[in-house]
């Protein structure tokens, strides 16, 4: 199962009020240790939920993205293109994966660098692939499905915030990248998944490339949906993690940021972002308070009608003012 989740135990609420801030004027030191300065927030652009939801819809047009299809070159290329527009440079790593039953899958990763000069970078990744089967169908499990949300609304995410940044450049530096091939693993082995992330991991589109820490976004266009802090994310990533949320409680997204701790581990991205590439990465993903994912996962159900815009906007946002003032301050 691609993302695997494991329930350990239902826990007290542990969120505190949030309270509004325009102003940082903590002076001691940040995650590097350096000390830190007052510092006024800079205007953070606006977040267009309804680009994020076309850059979303597009990506289904194409079909499924999945591997050895027509489908997967038009979108790579269509992706490509556009992170050309907006990007400081464009990276296109082309490989050949293994898959189950040592299936040949070729494998399309693409890496958009914003502020390439800048030492001290954020990632920001999601998958742009589709699942080549319904399998928690209730029905035809053999059935293909759009990937609506599971693959296209994070990489919408993500074009949009690209779109923002060729516009308005913040300071730090940030790296855009979107993975192929996670979701054609099959439940009896869990690193079967995640293949396009696994080969980046251990071959960059940087040699020696780092970043303080990364931000995975998986399934996070559904109506309703709610993000708690998943377990591996708080043992590799707590503090970018826990900023993270207090920005987005403290920009009014309170209903899809909870603090609720369920004790749930998921097996995704990033987890091999933290143990193969070793940089700190925590993940945005849609899950019940149950343990169970969305009903529309891995289903024919994950398609445009499950896609809310305010839901886009929780997420989007929240990266903008994070990206543009407090990138590294957690």
């Amino acid at each position: 199962m691609r993302k695997a989740l494991i329930i350990l135990t239902s826990l007290a609420l542990v969120a505190g009020a949030c309270q509004q801030s325009t102003k940082t004027t903590d002076n001691s030191t940040d995650s590097t240790g350096a000390g830190k300065v007052d510092k006024v927030e800079v205007p953070v652009p606006a977040f267009n939920a309804d680009s994020a939801y076309a850059y979303t819809e597009k990506q289904v047009s194409f079909g499924p993205r999945i591997p050895n299809t027509p489908a997967q070159e038009k979108c790579a290329a269509w992706i490509t293109g556009n992170l050309r527009r907006w990007a400081d440079t464009v990276y296109v790593q082309r490989t050949t994966v293994n898959g189950p039953k040592n299936a040949k899958l070729p494998c399309i990763n693409i890496i958009a660098s914003f502020n390439p000069a800048a030492k001290q970078r954020v990632l920001l990744l999601a998958h742009w692939d589709t699942r080549p089967w319904a399998d928690e169908d209730a029905f035809d499990k053999n059935k293909k499905l759009d990937g609506a949300d599971d693959g296209a609304s994070g990489v919408g995410v993500l074009m949009e915030v690209a779109r923002q940044l060729r516009s308005h450049k913040p300071e730090a530096g940030i790296d855009i990248l979107l993975v192929d091939v996670e979701d054609y693993g099959v439940k009896e082995n869990e690193n079967s998944f995640c293949l396009g992330t696994q080969y980046w991991a251990q071959n960059p589109h940087v040699k020696g490339y780092k970043a303080a820490y990364g931000i995975l976004l998986d399934m996070v266009g559904g109506r309703g949906a709610q993000f708690y802090m998943e377990g591996t994310s708080k043992q590799y990533a707590y503090g970018p993690m826990k900023k993270f949320w207090d920005v987005a409680n403290r920009l009014g997204y309170s209903d899809f940021f909870r603090y609720e701790n369920y004790g749930s581990f998921i097996t995704d991205d990033h987890v091999y972002v933290n143990t193969m590439a070793n940089i700190p990465t925590f993940d945005i993903i849609a899950w019940q308070a149950n343990g169970n994912f969305p009903p529309h996962w891995h289903t024919q159900n994950d398609n445009m009608s499950v896609i809310d815009p305010k839901t886009l906007k929780a997420v989007g946002q929240t990266i903008l003012h994070v990206a543009y003032n407090e990138p590294f301050n957690y």
